[in-house]
């Protein structure tokens, strides 16, 4: 049994007719436990289980903790994976983790009640990462640095804690170029988020099976399940003067004037030329 399935998979399908292939209707779709899986949810599985096959993610006997904030992304990763436990070749277990980091509003009791439904097994965490933020970081700055390191050290102390051999987060095709392009536009480097990293202190494995998933297919399968979606409260997030925003533009732009540029974006990342580089240390060997 594979990963995925042996079908031919659009991996380099542009983006806006691979939208709305998946899209039955305008209106947000009924539920359907008769008739199996839909279209979409089948596409999301293939292509997440060529991730995860492509990069060794997930091995057996392995315990994942998922990393669920309440936003489309981490609840498709929960959700696709859950569903990928049921039929994956190795046998792993899942546990969902969500961290409230302390800023007003955050509806923590949704993201509770979802997990609870899902009947998955889940560990609800606190702490005030809001107030240091507030004390640490200048007035006109933005936080994400630092709520990341934080977030980061939290994730991998409770990831052993729990005796969880991946962290699994749901970052996705399209965090993953516009991380190429803010590198190489502001940190003049070229590098984007790895399907698979292994941490320094060589306790944890952070793996990202959404990879290869579009986002804007994300955004679709939210709609068909009707996720509890909740905003992480920071006054931050999502400012369009971000660098991260002002990047994502930038892409959606150029993807409506051409689209398939996000996808040979991501080709290109599958598909490097080492030697047709300026790294001199690559070009020593």
């Amino acid at each position: 049994m594979a990963w995925y399935s042996s079908e031919p998979v659009t991996d380099f399908f542009p983006l806006s007719q691979l939208a709305r292939s998946c899209r039955t209707s305008p209106q947000r779709p009924e539920p359907r436990p008769d008739r199996g899986p839909s279209q979409l949810t089948r596409l999301l599985l293939r292509k997440m289980g060529q991730a995860i096959a492509d990069f060794s993610m997930i091995a057996e006997g392995d315990r994942i903790m998922a990393c669920v904030s309440g936003g489309k992304d981490s609840y498709a990763l929960l959700d696709l994976l859950l569903d990928l436990q049921r039929r994956a070749p190795v046998a792993f277990e899942i546990i969902a983790v969500n961290v409230d980091q302390g800023w007003p509003g955050y509806r923590t009791d949704l993201i509770a009640g979802h997990l609870a439904r899902l009947g998955v097994a889940h560990r609800m965490v606190a702490d005030d990462f809001a107030s240091v933020v507030e004390a640490n970081v200048p007035a006109g700055k933005t936080p994400c640095s630092l709520c990341s390191r934080l977030r980061r050290g939290l994730l991998y102390n409770l990831a052993a804690e729990l005796g969880c051999h991946k962290i699994a987060l749901g970052h996705h095709m399209d965090d993953l170029i516009e991380t190429l392009v803010l590198n190489m536009f502001y940190s003049g480097k070229l590098a984007s988020m790895p399907a698979v990293l292994h941490a320094d202190d060589g306790r944890n494995t952070v793996i990202r099976p959404l990879a290869y998933v579009p986002e804007q297919l994300l955004v679709e399968f939210a709609a068909e399940r009707d996720f509890p979606l909740v905003s992480c409260g920071c006054p931050a997030c999502g400012l369009p003067e971000q660098k991260r925003q002002v990047i994502k533009e930038l892409l959606s732009q150029l993807e409506a004037r051409d689209p398939g540029i996000k996808q040979n974006m991501l080709a290109a990342l599958r598909n490097v030329k080492v030697s047709h580089l300026l790294d001199p240390a690559a070009a020593r060997g």
